[in-house]
Parts: structure tokens; C-alpha cells; sequence
């Protein structure tokens, strides 16, 4: 169904919502709008934990239509009904959707940490690689922190399971002796020497992981460098049209 994969990964931004028209009715956003020439009344609503449900409503009959959610339905009007149909969700999506890609509650404090604290987003630079975000300060331009998800055996263990993991940057004189293989790694796809990786499933508190992401802020001056190394960026490309240039 077209809700579930559209807004798969996705927040809904509750003031965006309300911008956008949705008013708020019994704990539920809901919006309407005419489609087909007013011939149909569509009814998009958002419930809890961002469920996305919408009803397609005959004007003039009063039923419920559902051919436009039939994989075999033909024909123009259905067509046509059919592109209004995702037109409108796609735009609903792209308005007041953010996206919701990292679900560790340590990954979530630390991105509510960096935007309270620095006023700062998650950027997605690449496309090949969406689960991978970086967040970047406004002054320098440079990263301070890169958030992915892998599997763990990029880190050496003996699984494949999805994993979160946070890339920081850190004073090379520290780095050697605090790598263990086991809390923190050699900074995955950055330099070994001035980036390191943590885990975020709970083996380092968030409170340390903090002060880390706040040292890492601080060292991403001007002087310093965004630059992968070729082998990892060999591997993901930016796409200038769509993401920001990776600055030396």
C-alpha cells in the first residue's frame, strides 16, 4: 500500500502539520482536500506513532471508493484519480515528514541533543547510503558527527545484525589508548587518526557519548577535514545536484 512505503521511516513534524492545514481533532491530525474536480473528498488522518490512514469518499453517493487502492484497477478515470491520489500524499510527505531512520534511544538523545544544543540537523548527503547522515556546524562547515547503520561485522564481530554507530572526531594523543574493538573502533570510513566510532547500543552512557559529540564539535574548525579516505569514497558518491560538496 502506497502509506506504508511512503512514509516508512518518517516523523511526522507536528508544526508542519498544522501549517499545512491538518487540524487537530480527539489526539489525531487529519486533513482533507477535493480531488477529481471536486467529485471526491479525500481524508488523510495521522494517528499515533505516525500511522498514516486516508479515505476516499463519492461526493455525491456518500460511499467509500477503493478501486484507486486495487493493483488491477484500469481505466482513465482511475488513472487519473490515481496520480491526484499520490500526488497529494507525496506532497503531504515531503511538507511534514522528517526523516526517522536511526531508533536507538541513544542515537534519538543525540540527535535532540545536537538540535536543542547547536541547533543543528541530521544531513543526508548520500543517496547510494540513506541511512548514513552526517551532522555538520554552521561556522566551519565541517562534520562533528556521522551517524549510520551497518552491519556489525564491519566492526569485527560475528554478526550481521543491523547495527547504529557514531563516527567522532577526536584528539589523535587520546585515540590509541581508548580503542578496544568493543566500545570504540577506529573510526569507520574516516581517518584513523582523528576520528573514532562508538556504538550506540547502550555499552557506552550516553552521557559520555555527549561530552565526546561536544569535544568532537569543538575540533571541527575550519583547519580540520571532511575528507574520506579513497577507499571509502570510492564507495559513496555525492550527487552535487541533490547533496553539499565534501569539503577538504
Amino acid at each position: 500500500m502506497l502509506t506504508d512505503t511512503l512514509f516508512s521511516d518518517r516523523k511526522a513534524n507536528p508544526t508542519a502539520l498544522l501549517n499545512y492545514g491538518f487540524e487537530l481533532i480527539d489526539g489525531r491530525y487529519v486533513y482533507q482536500t477535493t480531488l477529481a474536480k471536486g467529485q471526491m473528498l479525500l481524508t488523510v488522518t495521522i494517528e499515533g506513532d505516525d500511522v498514516v490512514k486516508t479515505d476516499l469518499l463519492d461526493n455525491e453517493t456518500g460511499e467509500k471508493y477503493v478501486l484507486h487502492l486495487l493493483d488491477n484497477a484500469t481505466g482513465s478515470y482511475v488513472g487519473q484519480l490515481n496520480e491526484e491520489y499520490e500526488m497529494v500524499l507525496r506532497h503531504i510527505e515531503a511538507s511534514c515528514f522528517d526523516k526517522d531512520l536511526f531508533q536507538s534511544n541513544q542515537a534519538r538523545q543525540l540527535i535532540e541533543y545536537a538540535r536543542r544544543t547547536h541547533g543543528d540537523e541530521l544531513e543526508y548527503l548520500w543517496d547510494k547510503f540513506p541511512k548514513y547522515a552526517v551532522l555538520r556546524r554552521k561556522d566551519s562547515r565541517k562534520w562533528y558527527g556521522i551517524l549510520l547503520t551497518v552491519t556489525a561485522d564491519r566492526l569485527g564481530f560475528n554478526s550481521t545484525e543491523l547495527i547504529e554507530i557514531l563516527d567522532l572526531r577526536i584528539d589523535p594523543d587520546e585515540l590509541t589508548a581508548l580503542i578496544d574493538d568493543e566500545k570504540y573502533f577506529f573510526g569507520y570510513h574516516m581517518n584513523k587518526r582523528h576520528w573514532l566510532t562508538i556504538c550506540l547500543n547502550g555499552s557506552v552512557p550516553t552521557e559520555e557519548i555527549i561530552k565526546r559529540l561536544d569535544k568532537s564539535y569543538e575540533l571541527a574548525t575550519k583547519n580540520s577535514s571532511n575528507r574520506l579516505p579513497a577507499s571509502a569514497a570510492s564507495a559513496i558518491m555525492v550527487k552535487p545536484s541533490k547533496s553539499p560538496t565534501v569539503r577538504a
